[in-house]
């Protein structure tokens, strides 16, 4: 895991500026604390940072193989096999990116669909003066573009664009509509006006400050239904988990993982321990507020029961307050979801004792485990209803303007799903992978465990494992109301002390309720804080922090609070300074 960023200008611009490339890397310190390096040809230049993972010794990027450069964040979990491939090909390091560079030189933009793993890379074309800038299919790893002056820039971070005065600072309203009723943003576009995200699965080529093509990998596979029973299912996915959790293992640092109450982290620490001698060491976030569901116990059963080395810590309302500003920081292209708070602990946490750590998201997705998938298969009369109908301010008349576009992101993705004749099961699934998941749930993760220089890894969201699971009928997904049938079942069969067919609880940070007690001195901040008080009546947002009655009033003041926080850091500039109230409070 690592940060890169560069730039690609034209021929009639000035050359890269050093102290640009300088604020660049400076400001990715936190994604790779352990070496730079950038390589600067002509009006081309890249940069990076490295947290050292796969190679230790001779893995410094950038990578260099005939006339072409690469630098990358992630890991290529083939890259055992990709060298066995290319036995003609003389390595010059042990690094998992270099296959990827020698793919290139032989396919083309074409390479990627060889690999598998999380990455976003670059790779400069010296003869030819072209860059290719790629995203993995599942989008796990970010990457972002700007038409800059002179040409275009990229890097890992929107951040890192603002820091270097690359692009102006300005939000884009229609994604902060997005942001404010969905808590995440979609598409292309980021909140930051002239900002792009490179989609999950694209390769970019450009060249003189241009992009001249694009090309996508897709992350699911296509066609409807398959016909297979629940046997022959299990099997095959017995055999595809335990392939994808023992490609994800492969590090050259101590690793750990992520254990919730849920099935998704029970399946990866029993497929762990599974392929481990030594026990695996699993972190837990509990809280300590009443009626807070706290899956400590639960997951500390689960631990026992395969000889894993479990580490359980409480996030208390004081950690919050203390901690929610540099949190917010870290998330630069905004999710507004609460679980942010207990994963960047659990990560601050994990970082003491491992560098890497798997991680349950996507199972939801790719098994289809959401409530809302089971709404979205039955037709409306039977009370069916659409995957994200419903924003978080309709019912919380505190905004200026009522938000008329917000939803405009979600019916394009609606549409582009609709093309493929998928169930309505399927269909649901695959409009979360297109924004939900890229745009919310794995960028809390890569901001979350980057702001503590830990990478973070998903074997659910492999090719092997979306090819055994994503296709099967739906009966093998939902039955007895339950989703991730399958998985539950393969679960039973494995690890029957996780409970697998228990209803799924579902995971809830109780933010409502903390903002809720301390709703009468954050009101009348939330409200002065220019971002705030540019799209809501400041009036009413104190009152409504002030008379939290509902969930929905609760969330609200959850996405404002969060906002303001967002606002004044990555639009104003401005540093945390100190906790919550104190950070509000500043001039």
């Amino acid at each position: 895991m690592c940060g890169i960023a560069g730039l690609i200008l034209a021929s009639g611009a000035t050359p890269p500026d050093p102290a640009t490339l300088s604020k660049l890397i400076d400001s990715l310190h936190h994604r790779g604390p352990d070496g730079t390096g950038h390589a600067v040809v002509g009006r081309v230049a890249l940069v990076h940072n490295r947290l050292s993972i796969i190679d230790l010794v001779t893995g410094d990027q950038p990578l260099f193989a005939g006339a072409a450069t690469l630098v990358a964040n992630g890991e290529i979990y083939n890259y055992r096999e990709l060298r066995e491939g290319m036995a003609d090909i003389r390595f010059a390091t042990n690094s998992d990116c270099e296959p990827p560079l020698h793919l290139w030189l032989r396919d083309g933009a074409d390479y990627a669909r060889q690999l598998r793993g999380m990455y976003a890379i670059a790779i400069h074309e010296r003869a030819r003066r072209t860059v290719t800038l790629t995203r993995d299919p599942f989008g796990i790893k970010p990457l972002y573009t700007a038409q800059v002056a002179g040409g275009m820039a990229f890097a890992s971070e929107p951040r890192a664009l603002l820091e270097a005065g690359l692009v102006t600072r300005a939000v884009r309203p229609a994604a902060r509509e997005e942001l404010l009723q969905l808590q995440f943003t979609t598409g292309a576009d980021t909140i930051f006006e002239g900002i792009q995200r490179i989609l999950p699965g694209e390769s970019l080529t450009c060249a003189d400050g241009h992009i001249l093509e694009r090309q996508r990998v897709a992350a699911l596979p296509e066609g409807g239904p398959e016909t297979i029973d629940e046997d022959a299912a299990l099997k095959r996915l017995d055999r595809a988990l335990q392939e994808s959790v023992d490609l994800h293992q492969r590090s050259d640092v101590p690793y750990g993982m992520f254990l919730s109450g849920g099935i998704d982290s029970a399946t990866l620490i029993t497929l762990m321990a599974r392929l481990n001698k030594d026990p695996v060491v699993a972190f837990t976030a509990g809280f300590d507020a009443p009626g807070a569901a706290d899956e400590r116990a639960h997951a500390a059963t689960v631990a026992k029961a395969v000889g894993a080395h479990h580490e359980a810590i409480e996030v208390n309302e004081a950690m919050v307050w203390q901690h929610l500003p540099e949190i917010v920081a870290c998330m630069d292209d905004p999710a507004a979801d609460y679980a942010i708070i207990p994963t960047w602990f659990l990560a601050r946490r994990a970082r003491q004792d491992v560098k890497v750590v798997l991680s349950g998201e996507g199972g939801d997705e790719i098994f289809g485990g959401y409530d809302r998938y089971r709404r979205a298969m039955r037709p409306w009369w039977l009370g069916g209803q659409t995957p994200w109908s419903g924003g978080s301010f309709e019912k919380v008349p505190v905004l200026r303007e009522r938000p008329g576009t917000w939803r405009d992101g979600m019916a394009a993705a609606e549409a582009r799903v609709a093309e493929r004749g998928l169930s309505r099961l399927a269909a649901a699934q695959a409009l979360d992978m297109e924004d939900w998941l890229p745009n919310d749930l794995l960028l809390k993760l890569d901001r979350c465990l980057m702001a503590h220089a830990i990478e973070g890894r998903t074997p659910f969201l492999d090719k092997g494992v979306a090819a055994a699971a994503f296709r099967l009928p739906d009966g093998l997904k939902v039955r007895q109301g339950m989703g991730k049938w399958i998985l539950r079942k393969w679960l039973e069969q494995n690890l029957p002390v996780a409970r697998p067919v228990a209803p799924k609880q579902g995971f809830t940070v109780p933010v409502g309720e903390w903002i809720k007690g301390k709703g009468s001195r954050l009101g009348p901040l939330v409200a002065a804080q220019p971002g705030v008080a540019e799209i809501a009546h400041p009036d009413k947002v104190a009152a409504l922090f002030g008379d939290i009655r509902r969930w929905r009033d609760g969330f609200a003041c959850w996405k404002l609070l969060f906002y303001a926080l967002w606002h004044r850091r990555h639009i104003l500039g401005l540093e945390p300074a100190g906790d919550v109230f104190q950070t509000l409070s500043a001039r």
